[in-house]
C-alpha cells in the first residue's frame, strides 16, 4: 500500500535516517525472523541432551521457568519497537532510553554475541548429520570427543558459507526461503508431538524424575536445576529479530511487537510440548546416551520413531538448523548495518553501504560469516566447543537485554509515578493504538531485570558440567564477557565517541531530534508523544 509505505519512510526520517533498505516483509515474514532465530527445531535438539545429562527427565521444568522470565523481557522489548521501529533492535534501543555509551556496549555485546550464535548454530548440524548417515562423519567414527568438535566445525563453516551468500542475495529471498522453513518447521513440531505422544511409553510422572542428582548436596536437586537450565535458556532467545528488521517490514509500529510477543509464545508452547512428548516416549530413562552429544533428542525420536521415519524428522531439522542459522546472520547484518549507519564501528562507510540491486548492504553478511567462521576455526581441537560456544553465546544475548531492560527501569522509575504508567483504567490506546502494558509496565520491567541477572549469573557460573574440568576453561564466559566489556568501553571512550553521528549519506534531509517525552497522560507507554512522532 503505497500510503502506508509513505508513512513508513516518513517515520524513519523523524529519526533522522533515510529509507535504504527494501521494505517488502509482512506480517508473517517478521514472525517467522523471530521464531526461525529461535528455532526448537534447532535449539532443542541440539542442547537436550546438556539439559538431560545435568537435571535428568525433571530438566523439563527450566523450560516453563525461563520462557515465563524471558516473555517478560519481550514485553518491553515489544512496547520499545513500537515507538523505535528501527533497523539494529536493542543497540537502538539501549541507544534511546539509556546513553551513547551504554547504546554502543549494547550493540557491542550484541554483535559479538550475534556472531558467536551464528557459529553455534551452525555447529548443531553434528547432532544430526552424524546420526542421518555416517557418511556425514568424516574425522574419524565419531566417538572420539575431539574427532567430533573437528567434524561439527567443518560442517559448521559450510553453512556459514551458504548463509553469506543467500543474506547477500537479498532480503526477499533470505525472507522466502524463512517463511518455507518456518512453516516446514511448524508443521514438523506438531507431527512429531503427535507421533511421540502417540508412543508414550510412561505418563507424566516421568516429568518428576531426577534420577538421584542432586542426593547428598547441600542444596539438593536445586544446583543440578540451574544447571540444566542452560538448554532452555540457549533456546529461548533472538525474539528481538521482528525488531532488528524494522526498516524492511511495512507498518512496524504496529507488527513488530506483535512478531516479538508470538514468536516467543509459538516457540515456547512448541518447545514445551516437545520435551515433555519426548520424553514420556523415551525407551529406557537410564540411556547414558541421552545425556550425551551424539545421543539426546535425535537418539529418542530415531529409537521411538524408528530408523525410517525417524531420519525424515531429522533431514527436517537439518533444515531448520539452515534456516535458523540464516535469521540468525541476518539480524546480525542489520545490527552491523545500523551501527555502522552511525559511524560506530571502524570502515564504518563499507559497512554501511547499501547497494543498489539488492538494497542489501552485502560487506555486513561477508563480514559476519568470516568472523563466525573463524571463530569456529578457532575451536577446531576444543572437545567442549558446543557447550562453551552456546554458553558464553546466550551470556552475552542476556547481558545485551539487561543492558536496555535497566536503562528502560531507570526512565520509568524516574517518571512513576504521576507521568509513567499510573493510569487508573490501564488502557494501552495511544493516538496510534500502538503496543503498551499499561499498567503492568512497572511491575513487569522490574521481573524483566532481576530475571536477566539470575540468568547472566547463572550461565556464567563455572560448572563443570558446562565448562569442562580445565581451571581457565570454567571461567570462559566470565573472562570474555569481561575482555569484551573492556575492549568496547576503552573503543568507544577513545575514538568512538568522536566519531558517532549518522553518515551524511544515511541522513535524511530533515532530521528531527527525538527524545523522550513524557508531556500527556501517560498509559503505560514511553510518554504520549513518542519519540521521532511530531505533534
Amino acid at each position: 500500500m503505497p500510503g502506508t509505505a509513505n508513512n513508513d519512510v516518513r517515520d524513519l526520517a523523524s529519526f533522522g535516517y533515510k529509507q535504504e533498505l527494501d521494505r517488502s516483509l509482512g506480517s508473517f515474514s517478521s514472525f517467522a525472523a523471530g521464531f526461525s532465530y529461535i528455532s526448537i527445531l534447532t535449539g532443542v535438539f541440539q542442547m537436550f541432551y546438556l539439559g538431560y545429562a545435568a537435571g535428568g527427565p525433571a530438566f523439563f521444568w527450566t523450560w516453563p521457568l525461563v520462557f515465563v522470565g524471558q516473555f517478560t523481557v519481550a514485553l518491553c522489548f515489544a512496547e520499545l519497537a513500537a515507538s523505535y521501529p528501527l533497523s539494529g533492535g536493542v543497540y537502538q534501543w539501549s541507544k534511546k532510553v539509556g546513553s551513547p555509551l551504554v547504546g554502543w556496549l549494547t550493540g557491542w555485546v550484541y554483535l559479538a554475541c550475534s556472531i558467536l550464535t551464528l557459529a553455534s548454530v551452525a555447529l548443531a548440524l553434528q547432532n544430526t548429520l552424524p546420526q542421518i548417515s555416517s557418511s556425514f562423519q568424516w574425522f574419524g567414527d565419531g566417538t572420539a570427543a575431539v574427532d567430533q568438535a573437528k567434524n561439527a566445525v567443518l560442517l559448521g563453516c559450510t553453512l556459514i558459507v551458504m548463509t553469506t551468500v543467500i543474506n547477500a542475495v537479498g532480503v526477499r529471498l533470505m525472507a522466502r526461503i524463512n517463511n518455507v522453513g518456518v512453516c516446514a518447521e511448524l508443521a514438523g513440531v506438531v507431527l512429531l508431538i503427535v507421533l511421540l505422544a502417540l508412543r508414550a511409553r510412561r505418563g507424566p510422572e516421568i516429568l518428576l524424575d531426577v534420577q538421584g542428582r542432586g542426593e547428598g548436596a547441600p542444596g539438593g536437586y536445586f544446583g543440578p536445576f540451574l544447571a540444566a537450565a542452560v538448554m532452555a535458556s540457549y533456546v529461548l532467545y533472538g525474539f528481538d529479530t521482528a525488531g532488528t528488521l524494522a526498516e524492511e517490514t511495512a507498518d512496524p509500529r504496529r507488527r513488530a511487537p506483535k512478531a516479538i510477543l508470538t514468536a516467543l509464545a509459538a516457540a515456547g508452547l512448541a518447545g514445551g510440548l516437545l520435551i515433555a512428548s519426548g520424553l514420556t516416549a523415551v525407551v529406557n530413562p537410564a540411556d547414558p546416551a541421552l545425556g550425551q552429544v551424539s545421543g539426546g533428542l535425535p537418539y529418542i525420536v530415531k529409537t521411538v520413531l524408528g530408523p525410517w521415519l525417524g531420519t525424515l524428522f531429522l533431514i527436517e531439522v537439518v533444515f531448520a538448523v539452515t534456516v535458523c542459522a540464516l535469521a540468525v546472520h541476518a539480524g546480525t547484518v542489520r545490527l552491523i548495518f545500523a551501527m555502522a549507519r552511525d559511524n560506530s564501528l571502524p570502515f564504518a562507510e563499507a559497512l554501511a553501504r547499501v547497494t543498489g540491486e539488492t538494497r542489501t548492504p552485502i560487506a555486513p553478511a561477508v563480514v559476519t560469516g568470516l568472523f563466525a567462521a573463524a571463530i569456529l576455526l578457532a575451536n577446531v581441537n576444543a572437545p567442549r566447543i558446543i557447550e562453551t560456544l552456546c554458553s558464553v553465546a546466550l551470556v552475552w544475548a542476556n547481558l545485551a537485554y539487561l543492558m536496555v531492560t535497566l536503562p528502560l527501569l531507570i526512565v520509568r522509575l524516574r517518571a512513576w509515578p504521576d507521568r509513567f504508567g499510573a493510569s487508573d483504567d490501564g488502557d494501552s490506546s495511544t493516538p496510534d493504538k500502538r503496543f503498551s502494558l499499561g499498567r503492568l509496565a512497572l511491575p513487569v520491567n522490574i521481573a524483566a531485570v532481576l530475571w536477566g541477572v539470575g540468568v547472566i549469573v547463572n550461565m556464567s557460573w563455572p560448572r563443570a558440567q558446562v565448562y569442562g574440568d580445565d581451571p581457565v576453561g570454567r571461567y570462559a564466559a566470565v573472562l570474555a564477557t569481561a575482555v569484551l566489556l573492556g575492549v568496547g568501553a576503552l573503543y568507544f571512550l577513545s575514538v568512538g565517541r568522536l566519531r558517532a553521528g549518522v553518515l551524511p549519506e544515511h541522513a535524511a534531509e530533515i532530521p528531527v531530534e527525538t527524545e523522550l517525552d513524557f508531556s500527556g497522560s501517560a498509559s503505560g507507554m514511553i510518554g504520549q508523544l513518542a519519540p521521532g512522532e511530531s505533534s
